[in-house]
């Protein structure tokens, strides 16, 4: 029981930790963790001629300054769902670098959301 317990209480202090939401400007300090990182939508580009056809939802400030981008790949783009194209967006996820800016790659509806 007391085995338990522990293990309860190591499970509802990860979630928590999973809870707390990082600013887009932090989130280059925890690449390689699974986080929720938040910022403005700056820009957004779907490069149609591209592998993949990748979308980039760079935040707080447009690419080629972005501060973080969310990645959503053409394969995902419906079980994403539609993304604002403006304000507030949190993405839920392990926290990569590509190219010296860290990004999260959004893979179903329940990998973001609009902060309230």
């Amino acid at each position: 029981m007391r085995l338990f317990r522990l293990a309860l209480l190591l499970v509802l202090a990860s979630s928590t930790a999973l809870a707390e939401e990082i600013p887009a400007t932090e989130a280059a300090k925890h690449v390689g963790e699974n986080a929720t990182v938040c910022g403005t939508i700056a820009s957004e580009h779907t490069a149609t001629s591209s592998k993949g056809t990748p979308t980039f939802i760079n935040l707080d400030r447009p690419y080629p300054s972005q501060v973080f981008t969310m990645l959503i790949w053409g394969d995902d783009r419906e079980r994403v769902g539609k993304v604002p194209d403006s304000g507030k967006i949190c993405g839920i996820g392990v926290i990569t670098e590509y190219r010296g800016a860290p990004e999260i790659v959004l893979r179903d509806a329940k990998s973001w959301y609009v902060p309230k």
